[in-house]
C-alpha cells in the first residue's frame, strides 16, 4: 500500500527544547506575549493525568441540588445508552486544543487479542456538558495509514481532525464524536490488514473487539451499532471498511480515504482461505446475499492521487442492496491526512453524522 510519511513523535526532552526555542524566538521578535502564551498553551499539562466525563448525579444529589419547586433533570430513558462499564484507564494528556479539549494517551492490554498497544482518545466539549451527562455518544475509531505504529497520526493536532469535528458541531454539520485512535499494527515492519493472520498478533481482534471494549469501559456510548463507525486513511481506510463489512452487527459506517480494496499483507502467504475471509469483496457479497444489515461506506479520494478507479469498480460491483457506497472527490487533494480532513469538512462528516445516532440531552420535567 502506498503510504504518506508518518510524523515522528518527539521525545519529552525534544519537546522542552522546542518550547524553549519558541520562547527565544518570541523574545527575539520583540515581545508577542500573547502569541507565546497561545503557543505554550498547546503543551500546558502534557504528561499529566486526565479524566473524561463528569459523574452523573445520583437522584438524591439531584434532589439536594435542585431548588424547591424547580423541575429536576430526567434522563432520556433510552435503553441503548451504555454508561462506562469500567475499569477506567489511566490517561495522560498529550495535546491540548484551542477550545480546551484534550487528546490523551493510555496503554491498553487487549484482553481478547493478547496484544498490548497505545491508544489515544479525544472527547468533544459536549461530553462534559451536564445536559448530556446521561446520554451516550457516537464513537469514531480513527485509523492511520503508514506504519500505524508506534503512533497514530490522527492524535497529532496539526492534522485538524478534532478541530474539524468541533467546528462541525457548532455549524450543525457533525455529531460530537468521541474519537478513539489506536495503533494499527504491532510493529513497523509489516502491515497486518487489521486481521488475525495465522501465527501473527491478532490485530483484527484488537481493532474489532478490544478497542471498542476499551471505549465502552471509559466513555458513555451506545449499545447498538448506530453509535459506532470508523474513519481511516490508506491502510487504515482498508481496515475500517473491512471491519464494517465483517461485523455489520457492531459497526454501521466508515469514511475510507485513499485506501486499498483487497488485503495485500505479505504475511498472508500460505493462508489463502483466511485471506479471502478478510477480503471486502467477499464480505460485501456475503452481506448482499444475506440482505443486510445496511452498512454505509464513504470513499474519499484526492483528484491528485490514484485509486479512484478501484473505488468506482467496487461501488459498481457491490454498491447495491444493503451496501451503500458514495465516493467523494477532494479537489486538488493528495494522499495525505490534511486533505482527507478537508474532505471531511466539505461533506463527509455531515454524511456520516446523518447515519449515526446523536447524543440526547436530558429534559426537564
Amino acid at each position: 500500500m502506498h503510504e504518506y510519511p508518518q510524523r515522528p513523535q518527539p521525545k519529552r526532552s525534544r519537546r522542552r527544547i522546542w518550547i524553549a526555542a519558541v520562547v527565544a524566538l518570541v523574545v527575539l521578535l520583540g515581545g508577542g506575549g500573547g502569541f507565546a502564551a497561545w503557543k505554550l498553551d498547546w503543551f500546558s499539562g502534557n504528561g499529566e493525568k486526565v479524566s473524561f466525563g463528569k459523574a452523573a448525579p445520583t437522584p438524591a444529589a439531584e434532589q439536594q441540588a435542585t431548588p424547591s419547586g424547580s423541575p429536576s433533570p430526567k434522563p432520556t430513558g433510552d435503553p441503548d445508552v451504555l454508561m462506562p462499564t469500567g475499569p477506567k484507564s489511566d490517561f495522560k494528556q498529550t495535546t491540548k486544543l484551542d477550545d480546551g479539549t484534550i487528546i490523551a494517551k493510555t496503554r491498553l492490554a487487549g484482553a481478547k487479542s493478547g496484544f498490548e498497544g497505545d491508544v489515544w482518545v479525544w472527547a468533544p466539549k459536549e461530553y462534559d456538558d451536564p445536559k448530556y451527562a446521561k446520554s451516550g455518544f457516537p464513537v469514531l475509531i480513527a485509523l492511520p495509514g503508514g506504519n500505524g505504529f508506534p503512533a497514530n497520526y490522527w492524535s497529532d493536532r496539526s492534522l485538524g481532525l478534532q478541530k474539524a469535528i468541533s467546528e462541525g458541531v457548532q455549524a450543525g454539520t457533525s455529531l460530537p464524536f468521541v474519537v478513539i485512535m489506536p495503533v494499527l499494527n504491532p510493529d513497523n515492519k509489516y502491515y497486518y490488514d487489521g486481521a488475525d493472520i495465522p501465527g501473527q498478533p491478532k490485530m483484527g481482534t484488537w481493532i474489532a473487539e478490544d478497542v471498542p471494549d476499551f471505549a465502552k469501559a471509559n466513555f458513555r456510548t451506545y449499545k447498538s451499532r448506530d453509535g459506532w463507525a470508523f474513519m481511516g486513511s490508506s491502510s487504515g481506510a482498508f481496515v475500517g471498511m473491512k471491519t464494517v463489512l465483517q461485523y455489520p452487527d457492531r459497526f454501521k459506517a466508515v469514511i475510507a480515504s485513499g485506501g486499498e480494496i483487497v488485503p495485500d499483507s505479505p504475511l498472508w502467504k500460505g493462508h489463502q482461505a483466511e485471506m479471502d475471509a478478510n477480503n471486502p469483496e467477499t464480505l460485501a457479497k456475503k452481506l448482499i446475499d444475506a440482505n443486510g444489515p445496511e452498512v454505509y461506506i464513504n470513499f474519499q479520494v484526492g483528484t491528485k492521487e490514484s485509486g479512484k478507479g478501484r473505488m468506482t469498480k467496487f461501488q459498481q460491483q457491490y454498491g447495491k442492496g444493503p451496501v451503500k457506497i458514495t465516493i467523494r472527490d477532494i479537489q486538488n487533494g493528495e494522499h495525505n491526512g490534511w486533505h482527507y480532513v478537508r474532505g471531511m469538512k466539505e461533506g463527509s462528516l455531515e454524511w456520516i453524522s446523518k447515519v449515526l445516532k446523536a447524543p440526547q440531552p436530558e429534559t426537564a420535567g
